[in-house]
């Protein structure tokens, strides 16, 4: 029985193997990436109660002992998992621009990442709600989402000085508002996939859009 509940904890990622851990072959950043996708399936699939080290593991071909080469339990990977979800953020504002386009294209790219990822939706409702009850899952989400805002909120405030984006509304309520849009679309498209065709994920883009830019100028 004491062997079972040991075994257990070690999957779970409350303690560490006893096992020296073996440093895996092969390419260290391609290795945590693929270790990173395989818990996105699992939590995805089997929610984040359900997922373990052990699950993660088996996804990815590996032996639990690999894993916590490059993540000494679940905590530490559940938070690399949520630092990649807002690396993804990043990497989408880094390719816009302060023009009416690459703020469009930009609402689109999250609109189609929140609801064309199988696994991005249901991970990510996942972590936020576990982030209210797990401070070091809260903070990171907490730190990520300022500066994602703060960016986001730079390149509309941008757009306002340009006379592109609507100005009687301040730069950061409206990036506040098309975060809380696309958190929105995220948490609902898990239950009611059937709402976002590619045709109606398009006439969402063109009314968030609509909602921000600025009024056309009357001669």
């Amino acid at each position: 029985m004491l062997k079972r509940e040991a075994r257990q904890a070690v999957d779970d990622g409350v303690v560490e193997p006893l096992a020296q851990r073996g440093r895996p072959t092969g390419d260290h950043e391609a290795k945590r990436a693929e270790l990173l996708r395989a818990a996105t399936a699992v939590i995805a699939e089997e929610g984040y109660v359900n997922a373990s080290l052990r699950k993660v593991a088996q996804r990815a071909g590996y032996t639990t002992g690999a894993v916590t080469y490059y993540f000494a339990n679940k905590k530490e990977l559940v938070i690399a998992l949520a630092e990649s979800r807002f690396d993804r953020y990043d990497a989408m504002l880094a390719e816009v621009d302060t023009n009416l386009e690459d703020i469009k294209a930009h609402i689109e790219h999250w609109l189609r990442l929140s609801t064309g990822d199988p696994g991005f939706p249901p991970v990510m409702s996942e972590l936020l709600a576990r982030g209210r009850h797990e401070p070091d899952l809260g903070d990171v989400i907490r730190r990520r989402y300022a500066h994602y805002r703060d960016v986001y909120t730079a390149i509309l405030a941008s757009g306002q000085e340009r006379g592109l984006i609507r100005d009687d509304i301040r730069a950061d309520l409206l990036a506040d508002q098309l975060s809380a849009m696309g958190d929105g679309w995220a948490l609902l498209f898990p239950l009611e996939p059937e709402r976002f065709t590619p045709s109606r994920v398009g006439e969402l883009v063109d009314a968030a859009f609509a909602l921000i830019a600025a009024p056309p100028s009357v001669a």
